[in-house]
């Protein structure tokens, strides 16, 4: 399947006034976001995919391997029956599960 040129997908140009702080402010979104400021603005404007910050989604994706190794650590921790050790295990997973919990609420 060929791709299409942008000149053939994007046919109208509209200007939008803007401040130097409002223009900062877009760009500073759209690079947190991954995007260019067009599709950072069409997303904003007509409701497309949910703009989630790649920090976001990196930060999720490494808590969640932390947690699997905090998992595989307290599974060895119980076998041993340091209780002291286990709480504070299971004290951690839930902070790592209560800021993934908050970071997925903001998409």
């Amino acid at each position: 399947m060929e791709k299409r040129k942008a000149t053939t997908r994007f046919q109208k140009r509209r200007t939008l006034r803007l401040t130097a702080e409002e223009d900062e402010r877009i760009a500073l979104q759209a690079v947190t976001a991954g995007t260019s400021v067009s599709e950072y603005m069409r997303r904003l404007f007509f409701g497309g995919r949910p703009i989630i910050a790649k920090t976001d989604d990196q930060t999720i994706r490494e808590l969640r391997r932390l947690g699997g190794l905090l998992k595989h650590h307290f599974d060895v921790v119980k076998r041993t029956g340091n209780t002291g050790t286990l709480s504070e295990l299971d004290a951690t997973l839930r902070a790592i599960r209560r800021a993934i919990e908050a970071l997925s609420e903001r998409r």
